[in-house]
């Protein structure tokens, strides 16, 4: 069969994976629900190849860019997991002397290449990034999704929100930081935006990307600036953002949304087949856009 078009996959096959990558079910009824749309030359090998992760072919800011310093750190996070380590990433060359700072917040997987890039990409378009790995406790990314999966379930939420917090305590008080300090994650690190805007009223800019919103009665403690991506055929997130919008309204909360057409949860995400270019693309200039105005 001639290669698999994202065009060509039901829908139901999107959402039978995000139930796979979000835990709801396990590989095996995974495998055995995949197996029932391998039909029309689809096999179920082709189609679990086809909803996997690429990370090898799918690297925009390579590690070594030199255009970038780019290395790992250890920082404390003493009501969280101790001690975490991140990833640390900024421009080699940056005549700014003191640079906007972006936390950013992986998935429920780990530190993947994926997040990793992403926050070379931050660091590239002129801030200081760091991106933790919430699985630091337990070894850290293991090197492949699944792995990680299992080991952040294993994690105490609230924990690892300790983490990121502790993770903008230290960028913030960081020598090449301006103490202007935001937040962009994706799904789990969506919902981690949304809690950090809740928890920490310093907190310059959150872009949550299809997380979780924050309790309705917290809403009232968010003093940072929102910018909210949603994929429009993501109805398990969504389902929870008009009651979180009519509270920001009520409360005279600072918010801007956009709700992108046709495309999935996990939009952004560029290693997997819900990847929408032109949705991603427009996003992330969004996103950028909205940390030059907060963080600068």
């Amino acid at each position: 069969m001639d290669q698999i078009k994202k065009e060509d996959i039901k829908k139901e096959v999107f959402d039978l994976y995000d139930d796979y990558a979000h835990s709801r079910i396990d590989r095996r009824s995974f495998m055995q629900q995949l197996s029932l749309y391998a039909v029309g030359g689809l096999t179920l090998t082709s189609l679990m190849s086809f909803l996997m992760p690429d990370y090898k072919g799918n690297i925009q800011v390579k590690p070594d860019d030199p255009r970038l310093i780019s290395n790992y750190i250890n920082y404390p996070s003493p009501k969280g997991g101790g001690t975490i380590k991140g990833l640390l990433s900024k421009p080699s060359k940056e005549k700014r002397k003191k640079l906007g700072g972006i936390i950013v917040v992986h998935e429920n997987r780990g530190l993947n290449p994926y997040i990793e890039d992403v926050s070379r990409r931050a660091a590239l378009a002129g801030f200081i990034a760091l991106a933790p790995d919430a699985l630091t406790p337990l070894g850290g990314y293991p090197g492949n999704d699944d792995e990680g999966r299992t080991m952040q379930s294993k994690r105490s939420g609230p924990e690892m929100l300790e983490d990121f917090i502790a993770a903008y305590e230290y960028l913030k008080n960081h020598k090449d930081c301006n103490g202007k300090v935001g937040v962009v994650g994706f799904c789990f690190g969506g919902g981690i935006c949304n809690s950090m805007a809740v928890r920490i009223p310093t907190l310059a800019a959150s872009v949550p990307f299809y997380g979780g919103q924050a309790a309705i009665a917290d809403v009232p403690k968010i003093q940072s600036p929102l910018q909210l991506h949603y994929a429009s055929l993501d109805t398990r997130i969504n389902a929870g953002w008009p009651a979180y919008e009519a509270a920001l309204k009520e409360n005279g909360k600072e918010y801007e949304a956009f709700i992108y057409e046709n495309v999935n949860h996990g939009f952004h995400n560029d290693t997997t087949p819900r990847y929408d270019k032109a949705a991603a693309k427009l996003a992330w200039k969004r996103t950028i856009n909205f940390f030059e105005k907060k963080l600068r």
